[in-house]
């Protein structure tokens, strides 16, 4: 019981923070060495609809969703358009722009508007703060219709 209560607590902290957009102090949490992250698809330059399913993929590690504390897993960010990885020891930010998916999700579906544009995975801990060092796919560019 107590486990969970703090898996909440700290949920709802790393939640307030990242809504205040103020840094929040939290531990950042080791990568296992070759750990990995990637798009499995939309493939690199692939021409697609206004809808896309973007699928994930990751190697070395383990899905869990945000507030479960469990060694060597974490759960998915998208980040559209982004120019910059967020900030090391503080939770990702949760805008349009950096989608969190925190229920363990390993696909989702866009709806984007027409254009070029970027796509990159970031895995965060339980409480939405980049792994150190970061386990982020490389970044790839799509064109929408």
């Amino acid at each position: 019981m107590k486990r969970i209560l703090l898996a909440l607590a700290l949920t709802g902290l790393a939640g307030a923070a990242i809504a205040a957009d103020v840094p929040a102090g939290l531990p950042v949490t080791p990568a296992p060495a070759g750990a990995g992250v990637y798009i499995i698809s939309p493939v690199d330059g692939a021409t697609v609809g206004r809808e896309v399913t973007v699928r994930f993929g990751l190697k070395g590690m383990g899905v869990a969703p945000a507030g479960v504390a469990r060694e060597h897993t974490g759960h998915h960010h998208l980040l559209v358009d982004v120019k910059e990885l967020p900030p090391a020891g503080q939770p990702i930010a949760k805008d349009d722009d950096h989608l969190h998916f925190g229920g363990g999700q390993t696909e989702t579906t866009l709806k984007l508007k027409p254009g070029t544009h970027t796509l990159q995975l970031e895995l965060g801990d339980e409480n939405h703060v980049p792994f150190e060092p970061a386990v982020v796919s490389r970044k790839i560019t799509i064109h929408v219709r």
